[in-house]
């Protein structure tokens, strides 16, 4: 049966010479796995460039309960990227974020909240002007209440942010997953940041290093399916 949905793009595998299978994140069916054929092929109507990590689809699928794998009917980028695919800090941002999302949704049950986030901030990042370098911060802490872990915020005037617990304390934790000093300020200012926000946060490259890496601790306290994230590797390297 035909289908109309949205899809966010996450993961792109050679299927044959010619056919590929992308992994995408619909509004009607969650995660889903999709057959395209024919997509290397010269007069092919779906091109690879449409299927770069994180662009926005919209598309026509054949949709068989209980199949791997579905097939794409039509397949079109809505919106179409301006600057992402050619500013080479917003391919490595949409790079890493790519990374995290997919390694983070769980299950392929539709979640519409979380759908319509990534939906409403990827082109955020596409028309921004200023504060890029600190859009995946800002992503990430915000994705977290989709996710389920947004971190408790009572006591955010407190001395430390307890990575472990998703909580602000002012008692030092019995372990050493905490922030504190600039580093949980830095938290804070985030957490409380609009996307318009983004520009006024200064800091160095080392501290947002240093922020991002424990915001990825974060991730792994309280989600199993994360693992090791390599690409924000590349990404400190075009950020320094």
């Amino acid at each position: 049966m035909l289908h109309k949905t949205k899809g966010v793009v996450l993961k792109t595998t050679e299927y044959s010479e010619s056919s590929v299978v992308v992994q995408i994140f619909t509004e009607k069916f969650g995660m889903q796995s999709y057959i395209i054929n024919g997509v290397k092929k010269a007069k092919s109507r779906i091109k690879m460039n449409m299927l770069q990590p994180l662009h926005l689809v919209d598309m026509v699928v054949y949709q068989k309960p209980g199949a791997d794998i579905q097939k794409v009917s039509e397949l079109r980028n809505d919106p179409v990227f301006e600057t992402i695919p050619y500013d080479m800090v917003k391919s490595c941002l949409a790079m890493f974020l790519n990374e995290v999302v997919y390694k983070s949704i769980r299950g392929n049950s539709a979640d519409q909240p979380l759908f319509f986030f990534l939906h409403n901030t990827i082109p955020m990042l596409d028309h921004a002007q200023k504060g890029v370098a600190n859009y995946h911060i800002w992503f990430l802490l915000k994705l977290s209440r989709y996710l389920g872990f947004y971190p408790e915020q009572s006591k955010v005037q407190s001395r430390f942010f307890d990575l472990q617990s998703g909580s602000f304390t002012d008692t030092m934790p019995l372990h050493p997953h905490a922030l504190e000093g600039q580093l949980k300020d830095l938290f804070s200012k985030f957490l409380a940041a609009s996307i318009e926000d983004l520009s006024l946060i200064v800091m160095s490259g080392p501290l947002r290093r240093e922020l991002l890496r424990a915001i990825l601790d974060y991730y792994r306290f309280h989600l199993d399916s994360l693992g090791e994230i390599h690409s924000h590797l590349i990404l400190e390297e075009v950020l320094s």
